[in-house]
């Protein structure tokens, strides 16, 4: 029977080696780990809390944000904005009573097109490009992106994340662009509602007639109306 004699180094050596590997391969998990959390447009918010989120995409439909905008204050209203960077340019002064009236703003995109049907490099110059237009009027910089037509794909998130952009997509679509009796707007809401929701509208004839009982029924069954940053702060 061989008796094998394994130096005091050799052993050292043997844990200081399986030790890095232990080390290596938990980082490896721990990036695998993040990478998965990466890259994910945001549908909703916490669902733990009685919370709902306005968001409004804007490109046309100035003749109705006065409206819009006169009931939000009278009902003391925070909602999310998201401004197409062409209209910004063209409405320099409503964009800037938007702001003014505490909105939270957020980024469409310039020329409103498909971000998945053109290139890298065109959706970056679209989000920058809006981001720097909305900059110099309002002096903000905006962190939330909602691509048009909601649409989107993993090359789209990547890039809007790699600028610091969080994308934000919505879990209830009120569809008001395409809708002139504006009680089906509100049985599209009253149907799906819950906590934490994101609800998609724009500026349309038939969203103003409909957001007074809208925010009425909200508040009566104890929603309260914020901005997305709000709903989404504290969720994973």
């Amino acid at each position: 029977m061989k008796v094998f004699i394994i130096k005091k180094k050799t052993v050292m050596t043997i844990i200081l080696v399986i030790i890095l590997i232990c080390i290596t391969l938990f980082f490896m998990n721990r990036r695998s780990i993040n990478t998965f959390k990466q890259f994910e447009p945001i549908y909703k918010g916490n669902e733990k809390e009685r919370k709902v989120a306005f968001a409004c995409n804007v490109v046309w439909g100035n003749e109705y944000l006065p409206d819009m905008l006169s009931e939000f204050k009278k009902n003391n209203i925070r909602i999310t904005f998201f401004i197409g960077g062409d209209w910004a340019d063209k409405n320099k002064e409503l964009l800037m009573r938007i702001y003014e009236d505490n909105h939270e703003i957020g980024n469409h995109g310039y020329n409103h097109l498909r971000h998945t049907q053109i290139s890298e490099e065109k959706n970056i110059e679209e989000i920058i490009k809006t981001e720097e237009v909305i900059n110099n009027i309002i002096g903000v910089k905006t962190k939330l992106f909602a691509p048009p037509y909601g649409d989107l794909n993993m090359k789209v998130v990547k890039i809007a994340e790699s600028l610091g952009y969080k994308v934000i997509m919505w879990s209830i679509d009120t569809i008001d662009w395409n809708t002139k009796d504006y009680t089906k707007i509100l049985e599209r809401v009253n149907k799906k509602i819950h906590n934490g929701a994101i609800i998609l509208m724009h500026p349309t004839e038939s969203t103003v007639k409909a957001l007074p009982i809208m925010i009425n029924d909200l508040i009566r069954n104890n929603f309260k109306i914020v901005p997305v940053s709000e709903v989404i702060e504290t969720t994973n």
